[in-house]
């Protein structure tokens, strides 16, 4: 279990917060876990589909998502002030939170490699563009397949994590890890994105009271 909990520690740093062409609102997504391991597959099987809901505004943006067995997450990303807060309480882990800055530095860019596919996807409507991504996290290889679309002015998390090499608002994403000898494979799929108010206090990024902060969500 803990292995799942540690692959699913590097998932919550791979999915896409925005703001819509829209200036204010909130997405929905849904993401699935599966594995060819057969005891993993069904520790994942009972997690179930995992739904985030991300607030939007301006170039802030505040990313939700809570399970059972998972527990809870919220990550906060301040465009302007280069700020990110991932705030996380798991049943395994405790309650943790990190800070960092939203932008990659030259060494994370290192680390990275990324290539423009031929392969076409329509998510929602919009015609997105193929990116194959190859991230080594801690060590571990993480095989990502991306699909964006450019037909929507959207700031994601990908846009800053993954440099200039990539384009547009990802719409699907398809993560695959390996980690111990258990492989796990990670699909993030945006189910609809609407206009709404959003107050102000989505983004406060102040760490919650009886958490500790960590350095490494990753590592743990």
């Amino acid at each position: 279990m803990k292995k799942i909990i540690f692959l699913l520690a590097i998932s919550l740093c791979l999915v896409g917060f925005a703001q819509s062409g829209i200036t204010e609102g909130v997405y929905t997504s849904q993401q699935t876990m599966s594995s060819s391991n057969e005891q993993m597959n069904s520790q994942l099987a009972m997690m179930g589909d995992i739904i985030t809901t991300t607030y939007f505004k301006g170039n802030k943006s505040r990313s939700e998502m809570s399970n059972p067995m998972a527990g809870n997450s919220v990550t906060i990303l301040d465009y302007d002030g280069n700020e990110m807060i991932v705030i996380l309480d798991n049943p395994m882990l405790g309650k943790k939170y990190m800070t960092k800055n939203a932008e990659p530095s030259e060494e994370d860019l290192k680390n990275i490699t990324i290539i423009k596919g031929e392969e076409k996807k329509i998510v929602l409507g919009y015609i997105c563009d193929q990116y194959n991504v190859v991230l080594m996290k801690e060590g571990v290889a993480v095989q990502i397949t991306i699909y964006a679309t450019d037909a929507l002015s959207i700031v994601s998390k990908q846009n800053s994590t993954l440099g200039s090499d990539f384009k547009g608002f990802p719409m699907y994403t398809e993560t695959n890890v390996s980690q111990g000898g258990m492989d796990m494979k990670i699909t993030h799929e945006v189910t609809s994105i609407k206009s709404a108010e959003v107050t102000a206090d989505k983004f406060d990024m102040t760490p919650p009271e009886g958490y500790q902060k960590t350095d490494n969500l990753q590592g743990m």
